[in-house]
Order: structure tokens, then sequence, then C-alpha cells
């Protein structure tokens, strides 16, 4: 199976031993996997100031900025995880998760209150895409 590497400045580097995503080849039917992306604004690499939207707003720009790099959308996106340092946050993070998410198929998704997240940030995200 062929699997390559994705990068970009435009989302903020691993913080880890990981890849910001990784694409898979033909032969496992071209899938796209986004790490957990937090709200770490790439120019800076900080976590970006504010409430949970805020965070919100900014990890899902990271993931679309990896499935760019991939030439791909929020649009090609099957499934995704929400992980949560308060699940009281659901609602808030659900109302900006649904401006990136709003084509005829929206992804799968799971959604988890944890006890706490990298770097002190209050969600983070990953994706899997399929390119078409």
């Amino acid at each position: 199976m062929t699997v390559s590497r994705i990068a970009t400045a435009s989302a903020p580097a691993a913080v880890g031993p990981y890849s910001q995503g990784v694409s898979t080849g033909q032969e496992a039917g071209s899938l796209v996997f986004v790490s957990g992306q937090v709200p770490l604004d790439p120019a800076t690499g900080s976590l970006v100031e504010g409430d949970i939207q805020a965070q919100a707003e900014q990890v899902l720009k990271n993931v679309g900025a990896i499935l760019a790099e991939a030439g791909l959308g929020y649009d090609d996106v099957v499934k995704t995880t929400v992980l949560l340092a308060s699940i009281a946050d659901f609602a808030a993070v659900n109302e900006v998760y649904a401006r990136y998410f709003t084509g005829g198929t929206l992804p799968a998704r799971a959604a988890f209150g944890v006890a706490a997240l990298p770097l002190g940030a209050g969600v983070e995200i990953e994706a899997v895409a399929v390119r078409s």
C-alpha cells in the first residue's frame, strides 16, 4: 500500500511524532487522514485567544488547510472525531462546525468529552476524507 505524508505551512506543524495528514494510494481507496488539530495559529505556533468558538474556528481552518494541501475540501470529509475538554461546549462548537460542513452528505461524527487536550486546548478535531 502506498502512503504519502501531507504537510503544509498553512496549518500548525505537528507537536509530536506524527504527520499533519497522510494519504493512501488507490489500492486502499484513496483515503486522507487528517491528524487531530488543536487551535494553534500556524503563524505564531500559539493557541488562539478567545472562547471555545474562536478555538473551534481555528481548528477547522487548520483541518481545511491540510485538506487543501491534499487537493480536497470539507465536502470530501466522510468522518470526523471531535474531542472536547468540556462536553458542555458541545453546542457552541457545533455552531461553528455547522458552518464548515454544509454539503448534502454530512460526514459521520463522534464527539467525546475528555479529561484534557494537548497544550490546554478546549477542542481537537480529526478527519478522514475520500479522494473521488
